[in-house]
């Protein structure tokens, strides 16, 4: 299937192209032509820049993109802080934000929906590595909201960039960019300082994030797949300008900067960008237009086959936060056990489910919306029934996942997880291990002793 069939109409036009240098004009003859800041521009507008990277990274990771808006983002009062007490999405040990590295596997029950919260306030963090202050790390977040942000607020994030797996309800995305409808089977990536509103034209809604701290996300290299494959770059889709022209009007811009909250006033829109061309800029992708590769003889290869975006730390090979999925697939593998097999990984694993029943764990506990980590050198697979399941099957080809959607958060760091994610959100599943993998039995058979002739 080339793509997902979704409940909810798409209503937004769309730029198309991963790491394409784009540009959008909501009036004609916005954008100047031949230099990006004119001394007068014809309409009026401010010329501004937005740099997602130094302004000398390499070519080929120089991510800029100019703006052309009715008032700078520099026009407001200060940030002050905001439910200081209470609001901290950091991964650091503070009293009241205890990290916990533990090495044991861990499940979640189903995360709540919350109708009480907006966006801003639906954000838990999870699990996470590495500090937003140094630019390394990332973080893995629940969110579940039920209420629109303010008619008048806008929020962003200085720490990384969000990238939003939706598993229940639809998010209307409003960027300084333009607009981007995001449904379950989708994902979406907000970069680092980018300004946004969230809506919920269906109700409450429930998903995943990983904020990255550190680099951007990229297509995987594919090596000897070739030139096609996996997510293709023509599949992700970029807003296109849409403005607003308020002046009067108080706006309070929510900032998320080292993990906590603060507040700043404004008597214009955000919203207010006419045009603009660049590198840097939000996206959306349907999970649907993956394209599977796997096996076709034996043996089932590693999960990196499903790797979606990636973000490299400095050593190849090895990222700070890949994004996995596990969709439907043909398996067709002979003599060979299908599922994951076990595995103690120096990577650390952190498993939701959209929707469905992912292949290796068949007994009930791991449901959508709710979640899984196996932590670096945790050991982990298939669940025993999972097991005794494939060792017995007989291996015609058969579409695996069909209806389901199982993703993965990787990453090269030690995960620590936090007070809420531990204790407070009361969804550990505390017989995880002794439900999976301590029903193993053994199988294991010495082999005849040869009678001497």
């Amino acid at each position: 299937m080339p793509s997902s069939k979704f409940a909810h109409s798409e209503k937004y036009r769309y730029l198309n192209g991963f790491s394409s240098y784009h540009e959008s004009e909501a009036i004609e003859g916005t954008l100047p032509i031949g230099m990006n800041s004119p001394q007068k521009h014809p309409y009026g507008l401010y010329t501004e820049k937005l740099s997602g990277t130094a302004f000398t990274a390499p070519r080929t990771e120089n991510l800029q993109t100019w703006v052309y808006r009715i008032i700078p983002s520099c026009s407001h009062g200060n940030f002050e802080p905001r439910e200081s007490s209470t609001y901290n999405t950091n991964p650091e040990n503070k009293p009241y934000e205890k990290i916990h590295h533990i090495p044991n596997q861990l499940r979640w029950d189903p995360f709540d929906l919350d109708e009480t919260v907006d966006w801003v306030h639906s954000l838990h963090l999870v699990a996470g590595a590495g500090d937003p202050t140094m630019k390394n790390g990332l973080g893995m977040y629940i969110y579940a909201a039920g209420k629109d942000m303010g008619e008048h607020e806008a929020f962003y994030s200085a720490d990384g960039d969000f990238l939003i797996v939706p598993q229940h309800g639809v998010l209307d995305i409003r960027t300084e960019l333009g607009r981007i409808l995001v449904r379950p089977k989708e994902i979406c990536v907000i970069p680092r300082g980018f300004k946004y509103r969230v809506t919920l034209p269906e109700g409450p809604v429930r998903g995943y994030i990983l904020e990255l701290y550190q680099g951007q996300f990229k297509l995987p290299e594919l090596g000897p797949i070739g030139s096609n494959g996996l997510a293709n770059a023509r599949d992700f889709q970029v807003p296109v300008a849409d403005f607003d022209e308020d002046t009067d009007s108080e706006w309070h811009i929510l900032s998320k900067f080292a993990g906590h909250l603060f507040q700043a006033k404004q008597t214009h829109t955000p919203f207010d960008v006419v045009g603009w061309h660049g590198l840097y800029y939000p996206y959306k992708y349907d999970l649907g237009r993956f394209n599977v590769i796997g096996s076709t003889s034996y043996d089932h290869p590693d999960p990196s086959i499903f790797t979606v975006l990636t973000a490299q730390s400095d050593h190849a090979g090895t990222a700070i936060a890949d994004f996995v999925i596990f969709p439907p697939r043909w398996l067709v593998a002979e003599n060979t056990f299908r599922p994951p097999w076990y595995h103690r990984n120096t990577m650390s694993e952190f498993m939701g489910l959209i929707d469905g029943q992912y292949d290796a764990k068949t007994g009930g506990g791991f449901q959508p919306a709710g979640a899984s980590l196996h932590n670096v050198m945790s050991a982990h697979g298939p669940d025993a029934g999972a097991y005794e399941k494939a060792s017995n099957a007989d291996l015609k080809p058969v579409k695996e996942g069909e209806g389901s959607m199982a993703f993965m958060f990787e990453s090269c760091l030690m995960v620590g997880v936090t007070e809420w994610g531990l204790k407070t959100c009361k969804k550990v599943q505390a017989e995880y291990n002794a439900e999976s993998w301590q029903p193993l039995k053994p199988h294991f058979k010495r082999p005849t002793p040869k009678v001497a002739s």
